[in-house]
């Protein structure tokens, strides 16, 4: 095997066995689905195709072609200067989720439409649930704060067939509330997925959006075009930043306990897990894990919560058949 196949094959090993995205983009077969993609494709120093990812038109075009190739999503699109989501990583969470709800059901990973999962801050890319459904049938719900994230996800699920039914998006109108508001007093959910925001104030993920953009070798042109984003600040902070958020969701979770199988947010940094540790002893958790992630050389991770103990998860996986 050549030097180059094995680093491209190693490049990717890390990601979920069942994500699509294993292998490195096939930018010949994206074209092929997808044509806007091609004006942005280019050859880098080592002659591969490429694109430049500091260009966020080029990133949507990406997007766009990859959630048409693997996931047969014909129209999408995002509000300009909203952030893309890294398609690979985000498949990786909800493959990892999946396996989660398997546990419960004596290993065997549930699809279908009997099961029904809530995303927390859907954001105007309406991803995960895009990703959960086309790849297991499952139905979503998703919260959002940002009315201008609602509008472009409900425009996502209006354009595509395969979603309308089974994507419901609702807004959150308190800024304290997770799942008040949301959550139907006799609603079930057999999982919950969770992108928290990240930043503890608009100033600092004002600098982490600085940062990230010249990493990728935008100007500093572009890095002031980049930071006068709209909807997408709730996505990006909020008081307290990533931890304030999860724990805040810990003590909401306990509030609905017997409507919910897994409970499950990503855990950007690791020097949060201590403290959402101890807020999930507080709140009583029967079971508690943390699922690691890898995509390249970043790591990530998901924390996962149950208040339901062996027998009753095995008694509520039963509804899945």
């Amino acid at each position: 095997m050549a030097q180059e196949e094995q680093n491209n094959r190693k490049e990717k090993s890390e990601l979920h066995p069942r994500n699509k995205h294993r292998s490195r983009y096939n930018f010949k077969q994206l074209i092929s689905t997808s044509k806007e993609l091609k004006r942005f494709v280019f050859k880098n120093e080592h002659n591969d195709d490429s694109i430049d990812f500091a260009d966020q038109n080029a990133v949507k075009a990406l997007n766009r072609a990859l959630l048409k190739y693997f996931y047969n999503i014909s129209q999408w699109d995002i509000p300009q200067d909203f952030l893309c989501p890294p398609i690979p990583g985000r498949a990786d969470y909800i493959h990892y989720v999946a396996d989660l709800l398997g546990s419960s059901a004596k290993g065997k990973v549930p699809k279908g439409n009997k099961l029904n999962v809530l995303d927390i801050g859907v954001g105007a890319n309406c991803i995960y649930p895009i990703i959960g459904h086309q790849e297991y049938g499952w139905n979503f719900v998703g919260s959002e704060i940002d009315p201008l994230s609602v509008d472009s996800a409900k425009r996502i699920i209006e354009a595509n067939k395969e979603l309308q039914g089974k994507i419901e998006i609702r807004q959150q109108s308190s800024k304290m509330g997770i799942f008040r508001g949301i959550v139907g007093a006799k609603e079930r959910f057999d999982a919950v997925v969770c992108n928290p925001p990240f930043h503890a104030s608009l100033k600092e993920a004002e600098q982490g959006t600085r940062q990230k953009w010249r990493n990728l070798g935008g100007t500093e042109k572009e890095v002031k075009h980049v930071l006068n984003f709209g909807g997408n600040k709730a996505e990006l902070w909020c008081p307290g930043g990533e931890r304030a958020f999860v724990e805040q969701m810990i003590v909401q979770s306990a509030q609905i306990k017997n409507q919910v199988l897994w409970f499950t947010s990503l855990v950007s940094k690791s020097a949060n897990l201590k403290s959402i540790y101890s807020a999930l002893v507080k709140a009583d958790a029967f079971e508690v894990r943390t699922v690691q992630m890898s995509q390249g050389q970043k790591i990530s991770r998901f924390v996962a919560w149950t208040f339901q103990d062996d027998e009753a998860q095995a008694e509520w996986s039963k509804g899945w058949k």
